[in-house]
């Protein structure tokens, strides 16, 4: 047991923290600090700061989420000079005791390490110790130019269109991929949510392409498509969420993806983020990283209880 004093998240603890956690290692490390947050009922959500004589320097927050109902998020981070002495060990315990009226208590957490930085062993003991075990893996990858094929098109077959992100067509193909690809976490992605979450303006989305068995105006279906987001940095690739029609067979579905991705790339790189549950997208990727092709940036490892 540590010496901390522990109680709910303040105004200000954010800025307190910082100073002593320092720079996030990863881009997901910094979207994951945004979770800590007051505690409060709608959304249900609960957050504790860990205290040493006054000076927060740990926090943790568990919070439930209306797009995966079935487990609560929860995130712990602790100063490093105060690490490996059980106090995210405790601050979990805390918020455990912490039920919302939902009943849900099967927690859900990630952790991200940089390639040739760190293999991410610290937080998957701290997790396993929680009895949480992997349900998922996500990379982010870079895919260099020129590395596929440029897809055959044709007046009256394949065509490449520009998309509205307002698109009810596109969007209820964005809900309908998101529910169909996360059968290992239960998603309830509508409408709404996806404008909110992945193609309105404050998700940071640019621009769309799609591709189409054939030309819109003459009855062409969605077989791919792809989301473009401002990057991190103006000099870095565009990120890139790429998907496909779940309906697809899997061997179109792959030939969908390969002929998308390849015209993303055809002069300029790209960055994606691959799930393993992607699966013709993920395929494609182990193939160009194998063939020096694409690069593996960071590894995600997504974890729950049973």
């Amino acid at each position: 047991m540590s010496n901390l004093t522990y109680r709910p998240w303040q105004d200000g603890d954010d800025l307190a923290l910082l100073q002593l956690w320092g720079d996030p290692a990863t881009p997901q490390a910094h979207i994951d600090r945004t979770m800590l947050r007051a505690s409060s009922e709608d959304p249900w959500a609960r957050c504790v700061v860990g205290e040493d004589l006054g000076v927060p320097v740990a926090a943790a927050v568990v919070f439930e989420s209306s797009l995966h109902p079935d487990r609560l998020w929860f995130y712990a981070e602790v100063a490093p000079e105060h690490r490996r002495q059980g106090i995210a060990t405790e601050m979990a315990n805390l918020l455990r005791a912490e039920v919302p009226p939902s009943g849900v208590t099967a927690l859900k957490s990630r952790y991200t390490f940089a390639a040739g930085v760190d293999d991410g062993g610290a937080a998957a003991g701290f997790a396993a110790s929680l009895g949480q075990a992997p349900i998922q893996r996500a990379r982010d990858v870079v895919v260099e130019p020129e590395s596929l094929k440029l897809p055959v098109f044709d007046d009256d077959g394949l065509t490449l269109e520009a998309a509205a992100t307002g698109s009810v067509e596109l969007t209820r193909l964005v809900a309908d991929y998101y529910n169909a690809l996360h059968g290992w976490d239960r998603a309830e992605m509508t409408l709404g949510r996806a404008q909110a979450m992945l193609l309105g303006d404050s998700t940071g989305a640019k621009g769309a392409v799609v591709l189409r068995d054939k030309p819109k105006d003459k009855g062409g279906k969605i077989l791919s498509f792809a989301l473009s987001y401002e990057p991190a940095r103006v000099d870095a690739p565009a990120d890139v969420l790429l998907g496909w029609d779940p309906a697809l067979p899997e061997a179109e579905a792959r030939e969908a993806v390969r002929g998308l991705l390849a015209m993303l790339v055809h002069q300029y790189p790209v960055k994606l983020e691959v799930d393993d549950s992607m699966v013709p997208l993920a395929q494609l990727v182990d193939e160009l990283v194998a063939a020096g092709q694409a690069t593996v940036v960071t590894t995600t490892t997504i974890v729950a209880t049973a």
